[in-house]
């Protein structure tokens, strides 16, 4: 199976920023669409944003929308989400997780992703 790892959580200042990353193994990297959750202590995990693996498309949750960016470099096999103008309820566990090829409509959904990542820290102080 696809493994993926992420990196770049950390404690930060409301509006300060990070930039995850997350790694990916395999050779059709570029034929996976790749989303962002976030899970808060005692919340639900949630999409925070997205990109569809023909990299022409992305999602961002409201929340987000204007201060987070999604990214990748298939080269790389890493996808990216810069984080920007951060709150305190930004905090939050953020795992990378990945469907091949997938789709738009169940973009959201985190049950239509079939590989995760472990997780990483990110903690916004105010």
């Amino acid at each position: 199976q696809v493994q993926l790892v992420e990196s770049g959580g950390g404690l930060v200042q409301a509006g300060g920023s990070l930039r995850l990353s997350c790694a990916a193994s395999g050779r059709t990297f570029g034929s996976y669409t790749m989303g962002w959750f976030r899970q808060a202590p005692g919340k639900e995990r949630e999409l925070a944003a997205a990109i569809i693996w023909r990299g022409s498309s992305t999602y961002y949750a409201d929340s987000v929308k204007g201060r987070f960016t999604i990214s990748r470099d298939n080269a790389k096999n890493t996808v990216y989400l810069q984080m920007n103008t951060l709150k305190p309820e930004d905090t939050a566990v953020y795992y990378c997780a990945a469907v091949f090829r997938g789709s738009a409509l169940g973009l959201r959904n985190r049950q239509n992703y079939d590989y995760w990542g472990r997780g990483t820290q990110v903690t916004v102080s105010s």
